[in-house]
């Protein structure tokens, strides 16, 4: 039984599925990348998350992925993974349940699938109520995806929910650091963590309080993120320039998602496919240019940090 104690403070990665060049999903190739990410420093996993493709995968699938990710962390660090999937709010709790058995630390809802964009926070209150009046005891996070339409929770939302004590984990989006520092203020006491998910404001929010970071870029160069995790307060030249690059390299980490970062990971050298079942923008040859340039501009900003990545770029293992 996962306990109600908050996650650590770090980088909890949005994982990737692998899959085949089939589309068959690669149990193998996820025990790989789960070993990655813990070996990168993660303070925990996000399984079955947007950017492991959820929609696009059966319940079973969700389930299969989300067990195995628990059994290969082997309680090294927490895992949290997706329950709210569509459907009455009778029927998400059902699945939260079949999620929650795997061992994960805390089940995520995802906001949106919990009202309608055009339905009030009162009733989206009133639905997690539900929610949690028939997933008695079991831990909860927030994500606030940006699918199928984003659906912030603010601080006043958060206000009347975090009473429970069962919200441990959000994995923010709202992009404005101002309201972050209102939902840390709320939170204040609770075993609740905030994970930023918008790598422009990762110092600020980190600065301010959040737990850590919940990102896409955590695919592409997670040594990074968990090195930012580690120095945020430095404010030093070398801190700086990190954010810089977080900022400067936003729009192509996002362009042909997760594709690209299936592409990157294979360029350094990780056994993985770029198959991805999520209909998205092709990668294209200039997406591909642009992401070797970004990589050797990773591999520089490792050298400088004196940081010593699991996988390095052009494709040599690091021992």
């Amino acid at each position: 039984m996962a306990s109600t104690n908050s996650l650590p403070q770090g980088f909890i990665p949005v994982m990737l599925t692998p899959f085949t060049d089939n589309g068959a999903i690669d149990y193998a190739g996820l025990s790989v990348l789960t070993d990655y990410y813990m070996q990168a420093g993660s303070a925990g996993l996000f399984a079955n998350c947007l950017s492991s493709e959820m929609y696009e995968l059966s319940n079973e699938e969700r389930v299969a992925i989300t067990r195995q990710v628990v059994d290969r962390a082997a309680g090294q660090i927490p895992v949290v993974s997706t329950g709210t999937l569509g459907g009455t709010i009778a029927e998400q709790a059902d699945f939260v349940k079949r999620i929650y058995d795997t061992g994960v630390q805390a089940v995520i809802v995802i906001s949106s699938q919990i009202a309608q964009a055009d339905e009030s926070d009162a009733v989206f209150i009133e639905r997690m109520e539900e929610l949690m009046h028939l997933t008695p005891g079991i831990p909860l996070g927030f994500y606030e995806c940006p699918v199928p339409y984003k659906r912030l929770i603010n601080a006043d939302v958060l206000a009347k929910l975090l009473p429970s004590k069962r919200l441990i984990y959000h994995k923010d989006t709202c992009l404005d650091s101002a309201e972050v520092e209102r939902r840390l203020a709320v939170a204040q006491g609770y075993n609740f963590g905030l994970y930023d998910a918008y790598m422009v404001n990762a110092t600020s929010s980190l600065k301010a309080g959040a737990s850590g970071l919940s990102c896409i870029q955590g695919n592409i160069y997670p040594e990074l993120i968990v090195w930012i995790c580690e120095h945020f307060n430095d404010n030093s030249a070398e801190s700086q320039k990190v954010q810089q690059f977080f900022n400067d390299s936003m729009e192509i980490v996002h362009s042909a998602y997760p594709t690209i970062a299936k592409y990157s990971l294979m360029k350094r050298g990780f056994p993985i496919s770029t198959y991805t079942r999520r209909k998205v923008e092709p990668l294209t040859d200039d997406l591909k240019t642009r992401m070797d340039e970004l990589m050797v501009t990773i591999d520089n900003l490792h050298d400088e940090l004196g940081v010593k990545p699991v996988y390095r770029h052009s494709p040599v293992l690091v021992s």
